[in-house]
């Protein structure tokens, strides 16, 4: 039993092949379990994250003896594995069981909620920690801030920082975690107030910043805080993040200088410049970076989604038809990226008005993929709850409500002289419908119209959204801004949008 667990605990977090061999070694040896020989069993399933590791931390866990469930160590442990397994509802029911929780549980738990996108469930484990007088340490109020990154609410980014001690607040790598959050929520002064706060920069530090100004859609900011870093903080990230500030920025020269001046150029910084080239139009240029990288390595999906997405908003179907086809020579097995790439070219065909070829395609395609295609949602706070909405939701009480303010929204769009571009719509109008209705139906849509029912009505309102907006809900949200003359942040797969009462969008189109 101590051979196992010493060596168990010596070699079992060096890396994946050894966490695979500290359960061979597991399976061979036969010995009583002990508190530290299960944490380390649930700890190495965890960090694999196979089917192997899966069937043998949930075997093991079913057969865990009652004593040993209300051992705060090893349920930390059991909480973290089954969150990274994705069996959220398990872990949620081994956490109630648990009579006396210490804060690592309540840390496991959230932080399994991040790493299932479930980030709001957070806020209200907070709120049960703070009742039982649990007091949160550094790696707690850490989760708790990443939920508020990936939530993208403001609301909540001002409660857990109200909270945070100054204490904690002044380690380097809660203020690198407030930078980083400050930016994901679209509040790019107080990142830089943040910033400004680090005594000790590092470059972590760097890089949240410059991310900060990329997702913003302030490039010019972000290049020349780059250049601010000294050599020997920059690292592959960093490269990455200012090379993907000047793509969201328009900023092609800049990004070919540094491009050009990075030494060692890794597979996902070639992967950030052939986006930048792409959403330029720029396709030559972008395919010969991706043919000079397979020269000496294996292709790589991301760049070809990359060069897709760019020939889609060109509206570019024939490079976008062999764009789909080599990637399906080249990844057959990348069936989620084949997914996104079936409606890229769908779309495409689509916004050409050819509407049953899309149908046509679309569907021969996914059913010999197999695979579903990912629900648009989005969501916003209404009365301090996070509402999540998809696209023609009906599902909410106000939705009678919600559809009239989209129409009263659309007419006076028509009267200041807006047309629908019907080639956004993806796929032949039913009956009953028209190019308006399916259009205004969008998911991020519907929830700044929930805003705007509310009242007081709001001057400032925020959505988040898991996949990147149409262009048709760009150039509407703009009007929506001007009508009502409000501000509105929408936070997308990619980037941020600011739209202002002007009409404009601090992304000057560049999406």
């Amino acid at each position: 039993s101590f051979v196992l667990k010493y060596i168990l605990l010596n070699l079992g977090y060096i890396g994946n092949e050894i966490f695979d061999k500290a359960l061979d070694l597991f399976e061979q040896i036969d010995v009583k379990l002990d508190d530290v020989t299960y944490i380390v069993v649930f700890n190495a399933c965890a960090k694999l994250c196979n089917d192997r590791a899966m069937k043998m931390g949930k075997e093991l866990l079913a057969k865990m003896p009652d004593n040993y469930r209300n051992h705060n160590g090893i349920s930390t442990s059991a909480i973290d594995m089954l969150m990274k397994f994705g069996n959220v509802g398990s872990a949620e029911q081994m956490f109630r069981s648990i009579k006396t929780k210490g804060a690592g549980i309540y840390g496991a738990l959230m932080n399994g909620y991040n790493l299932n996108g479930e980030s709001w469930k957070c806020f209200k484990i907070f709120e049960e920690m703070n009742e039982k007088d649990i007091i949160p340490d550094e790696i707690e109020w850490n989760i708790l801030i990443g939920a508020c990154s990936k939530s993208g609410m403001l609301r909540h980014c001002h409660y857990i920082m109200n909270q945070i001690p100054l204490n904690i607040q002044n380690k380097i790598r809660i203020q690198n975690a407030l930078v980083d959050m400050w930016g994901k929520c679209g509040s790019i002064e107080k990142a830089k107030n943040v910033f400004n706060l680090v005594v000790d920069r590092d470059t972590i530090t760097y890089n949240s910043m410059i991310n900060a100004f990329g997702l913003n859609g302030m490039g010019s900011q972000a290049v020349e805080l780059y250049r601010e870093m000294s050599n020997n903080l920059r690292d592959h990230i960093s490269h990455i993040c200012v090379l993907n500030a000047c793509s969201h920025a328009g900023l092609l020269h800049e990004a070919r200088t540094i491009f050009n001046e990075i030494s060692l150029k890794t597979e996902s910084i070639i992967t950030t410049m052939v986006d930048c080239l792409s959403r330029l139009f720029m396709f030559d240029e972008a395919q010969k970076l991706i043919d000079d990288y397979e020269k000496t390595h294996t292709p790589s999906i991301v760049m070809y989604m990359s060069l897709l997405s760019g020939a889609r908003n060109n509206r570019n179907r024939n490079l976008s038809e062999k764009i789909y086809k080599r990637m399906k020579i080249l990844f057959p097995n990348a069936k989620e990226s084949l997914v996104s790439g079936v409606i890229l070219l769908s779309n495409i065909y689509s916004s050409l008005g050819e509407y049953q070829e899309a149908k046509n395609f679309r569907s021969n395609q996914l059913e010999e993929l197999g695979v579903k295609v990912k629900v648009g949602l989005s969501w916003t706070e209404i009365k301090g709850q996070i509402v999540q909405l998809k696209a023609h939701d009906h599902s909410h009480p106000q939705s009678a409500e919600i559809y009239a303010k989209i129409d009263r929204l659309k007419s006076k769009a028509i009267e200041n002289g807006f047309i629908f571009d019907s080639s956004w719509i993806t796929r032949s109008l039913n009956e009953n419908e028209t190019i308006e209705s399916v259009l205004c139906g969008h998911s991020e849509l519907l929830v700044i119209a929930l805003n705007l029912i509310q009242e007081p009505v709001p001057k400032f309102i925020q959505v988040a959204k898991n996949l990147r907006v149409c262009g048709h809900c760009h150039e509407f949200t703009k009007v929506i801004a001007k009508i009502e003359q409000c501000d509105i942040v929408v936070r997308d797969a990619n980037r941020i949008h600011h739209f202002y009462p002007n009409g404009q969008c601090s992304c000057q189109d560049h999406f």
